[in-house]
């Protein structure tokens, strides 16, 4: 039976998906009126021009789910003692202009990444910080960050979030659909009977995470394959942005942690950061390919994780999922041992992982495998 809580955010994601419904058609024709269309050509991977700006109707759906969520019994204490959505609303507003003024009229990267460094920082203004840190190494310690320290690590951790996501978004429905996993499995992980004991866990990140996953469900039923929108910068940066700020908000600040205490509470930072690995791998690579062939590194190229996987002969249908299994399965390998016993969900890791493999380089193995009969044949005529 759904106790009340999880009802309420239940309720939260589900008018955050009706709204991403109703609000995305309504800005698909109002960017195209406008002619504000994305071109296919150089890296990307579209065929058509296809209007962008999706994140103006994912923002607006973010907000309405907020305001819904104002008026449930689950919701009201955090909106009486903390100051977490409020700061969430009010820095995402700023991520949200940046990105809007680089889908309108493309901006420097440092100007962009300033912009990011000044949203990330008005949140810590408003609370929304990391005060501990767990070091694991030998018997494992926490130590307690000033006040300068923990602006920076906080800061940080927000902009590398926002950069990942941004950077997944090269394909339809990928960074949308890599959100909405990273932000399930860390719903599923606050809400769990096992971190039950973990008040600081109750705060905003719930909330921000129910209307994350409303929303991007509700944005990916005109994103994916073949998209009728794109969430463009406005989108990825306030997706990333928020996921960033739910990740901080999890942790929970009231009290000293204990070593114990801390790596349940730090679930919900390595849930986003485990899933985001591959990009954040993926941009590592980049930049020394592209320093080795002399190249500036953020000039584009099609040689990210996702056009390598196209280029084995996956449609882009196939690469998203494939992506999208992956996220998923490194979600559940981090969440799974609270949830279940340790030894079935690496098994079921394990299987899976092999299953995914095998899933990514069949079309290259088939390929080749009737390019060979084709050429056998032709020779033996």
């Amino acid at each position: 039976m759904v106790n009340d809580r999880v009802f309420d955010h239940l309720i939260v994601l589900g008018v955050a998906f009706l709204a991403a419904v109703v609000l995305t058609p309504i800005v698909v024709r109002t960017v195209t009126w406008f002619g504000l269309l994305k071109a296919p050509g150089g890296r990307n991977v579209h065929t058509k021009p296809t209007p962008e700006f999706g994140g103006i109707a994912m923002y607006v759906a973010v907000l309405i789910a907020l305001a819904v969520a104002t008026q449930l019994p689950a919701f009201r204490a955090i909106f009486g003692t903390t100051s977490e959505p409020e700061a969430m609303v009010l820095s995402s507003a700023l991520i949200f202009w940046v990105g809007l003024l680089d889908d309108s009229r493309p901006i420097r990267a440092i100007v962009k990444l300033a912009g990011q460094v000044l949203a990330a920082s008005v949140a810590v203004i408003f609370g929304v910080s990391v005060h501990y840190v767990y070091i694991p190494f030998g018997d494992g310690q926490i130590v307690s960050l000033s006040g300068e320290l923990s602006t920076l690590v906080t800061v940080i951790l927000i902009v590398a979030m926002v950069n990942a996501v941004n950077l997944v978004d090269g394909i339809d429905g990928l960074a949308a659909g890599i959100v909405c996993i990273a932000s399930t499995a860390m719903l599923i992980w606050v809400l769990a009977p096992a971190t039950t004991p973990y008040p600081s866990l109750q705060g905003a990140a719930s909330l921000i995470l129910a209307a994350l996953i409303g929303t991007t469900l509700g944005f990916l039923v005109f994103n994916f394959h073949p998209a009728s929108i794109f969430m463009g910068d406005t989108g990825a940066m306030m997706l990333g942005f928020l996921l960033g700020t739910a990740s901080v908000s999890a942790i929970g600040n009231a009290i000293t942690p204990s070593s114990s205490d801390f790596v349940v509470t730090a679930i919900p930072v390595l849930i986003p950061a485990a899933v985001l690995a591959i990009p954040f791998l993926d941009v590592l690579l980049a930049i020394l390919r592209r320093t080795i062939q002399g190249r500036p590194i953020f000039s584009p190229d099609k040689n990210h994780l996702h056009h390598r996987i196209l280029k084995l002969g996956n449609g882009q249908r196939g690469t998203v999922m494939i992506l999208w299994g992956w996220a998923a399965l490194i979600a559940f390998t981090v969440v799974g041992p609270v949830l279940a016993p340790f030894r079935p969900v690496l098994a079921f890791s394990a299987v899976g992982g092999v299953c995914l493999l095998i899933a990514t380089w069949v079309p290259h193995w088939t390929r080749r495998h009737f390019n060979t009969d084709d050429h056998e044949e032709t020779t033996s005529a």
